[in-house]
């Protein structure tokens, strides 16, 4: 097949002027230099597109693609990783991993754990917040945890997102709204384990590819896997892979992700991250569909890597969750 790459390079962005934190979600160099050989080590052609503004552009030369791999996170708004799949769907181009209206939904934390909520799957209390005021209306009681409702690599979440009472959490959830004025998230804080869920597939055949447990080391920042933490991850965090054979509570994490997965309607592979409460029960925290692939540093790979499945592997899976598509 002849599959195109549309991607956000950080490179670029830095260069225009983005600050480090605000190009944390883009894609390195060597990105896209993996996904490449992992492709043309399967026989494929492929064609670097770039970002949406490049792939606007090349279809508007007529260029056309049996297949694009898209990591492309996009810039602006709640809609931001949704925009290159919509061009993409309305030239009947297909592509991996999810549609439009699974990035557009699950980017914004709070409508996902509503539609969670709603469909049965275990989750904390929770209340956004897009004003001062609405504080007042958050019925739950402490600690809480705050962070932006619509960001992903962990931007805004610190040691400071622990709040112990409502007079700090006002005070907290100003602070982040002038950075964040998308929306907070507040939580019930959960005490327990945090896993990260790799999932692999679209549907009923979606399965777990493995669990991983996030340790934070003494030195690093406390109480969060936030993005100082994930930036400094090699020194400041250890990951352990578990057993659903072996750890029951692994085991309710699983089923409790891929019910998650499927309810939201995610395709092809991504991650999902749980935190269990005080009695030790799975929550879900939030989903993302559009995980970071590269090939050392992303959570995904690195959690294939731990349950001994190669790179290379893991692309020939998500392609071939993709190609499924293309039968039909």
């Amino acid at each position: 097949m002849n599959i195109g790459l549309t991607y956000d390079l950080k490179s670029y962005y830095l260069a225009r002027g983005l600050s480090e934190e605000a190009a944390a979600e883009f894609d390195r160099e060597d990105t896209v230099e993996a996904i490449e050989a992992s492709l043309a080590a399967m026989g494929h052609r492929t064609e670097r597109i770039g970002n949406l503004f490049e792939l606007i552009s090349r279809l508007s030369a007529g260029h056309r693609w049996d297949l694009v791999f898209n990591i492309a996170e996009g810039l602006y708004g709640i809609g931001r990783e949704a925009q290159v799949p919509a061009v993409l769907d309305a030239f009947g181009i297909p592509y991996t991993f999810s549609d439009p209206l699974v990035l557009c939904l699950t980017l914004h934390k709070g409508m996902t754990k509503r539609v969670i909520r709603d469909a049965g799957v275990s989750t904390s209390d929770f209340a956004v917040v897009e004003k001062p005021e609405d504080v007042e209306a958050v019925s739950f009681n402490p600690p809480f945890f705050v962070k932006p409702v619509a960001e992903g690599t962990g931007k805004g979440i610190s040691s400071a997102s622990r709040v112990q009472d409502a007079a700090e959490l006002a005070a907290v959830t100003t602070r982040l709204l002038m950075r964040y004025p998308q929306g907070i998230l507040v939580e019930r804080y959960l005490p327990g384990r945090e896993f990260t869920i790799g999932i692999l597939g679209t549907g009923d055949s979606a399965r777990a590819l493995g669990t991983i447990e996030v340790h934070l080391e003494s030195h690093a920042q406390p109480g969060a896997y936030g993005y100082e933490n994930k930036k400094y991850y090699e020194e400041r965090v250890r990951y352990r892979l578990l057993s659903p054979e072996t750890d029951a509570v692994v085991a309710e994490a699983e089923a409790l992700s891929l019910k998650a997965w499927r309810v939201l309607g995610c395709r092809d592979a991504g991650r999902i991250d749980v935190r269990c409460d005080e009695a030790g029960q799975p929550q879900f925290i939030e989903v993302n569909p559009l995980a970071g692939i590269h090939p050392i540093h992303s959570d995904l790979p690195i959690l294939c890597n731990l349950a001994g499945i190669s790179y290379q592997s893991l692309i020939e899976k998500i392609i071939a969750s993709a190609c499924l598509r293309l039968e039909k």
